[in-house]
């Protein structure tokens, strides 16, 4: 590789502050910036919008039973669900924007969003 020998120090300078520039720009540009609340969402209708800021529990009520969500500091996720395969409860914490975890057969939803609207391939 002869051309390493051409790259002086000052190159080496910007080639590391481009890297760094780039990594720290992925949290704020390509995943939607930051989250800061979540929507609970029963029946297709807004229950709740909690600060990500808080630490708090909520039951909400659905057709099947009783969906128990807990939202912590920068996270939120569905604790327990009477959805006979629990896909809503395996998606665990959820804590970037756009992230969402619907339990269909109850009619509750949990969604993480951010400042900016998050577009993924079907909405865009």
């Amino acid at each position: 590789m002869p051309w390493l020998a051409l790259i002086r120090p000052g190159d080496w300078l910007i080639i590391v502050l481009s890297l760094l520039a780039v990594g720290s720009s992925i949290p704020v540009f390509w995943q939607g910036g930051l989250a800061d609340r979540a929507i609970i969402r029963q029946e297709g209708r807004v229950f709740a919008e909690i600060d990500l800021k808080a630490r708090k529990q909520f039951e909400i009520s659905g057709p099947l039973g009783t969906t128990l969500i807990a939202v912590e500091p920068g996270r939120a996720r569905i604790v327990a669900d009477p959805s006979p395969r629990q896909y809503c409860v395996r998606q665990g914490w959820l804590m970037r924007p756009g992230e969402i975890a619907i339990c269909a057969p109850n009619r509750v939803s949990l969604q993480i969003a951010g400042r900016t609207k998050v577009y993924d391939s079907i909405s865009y």
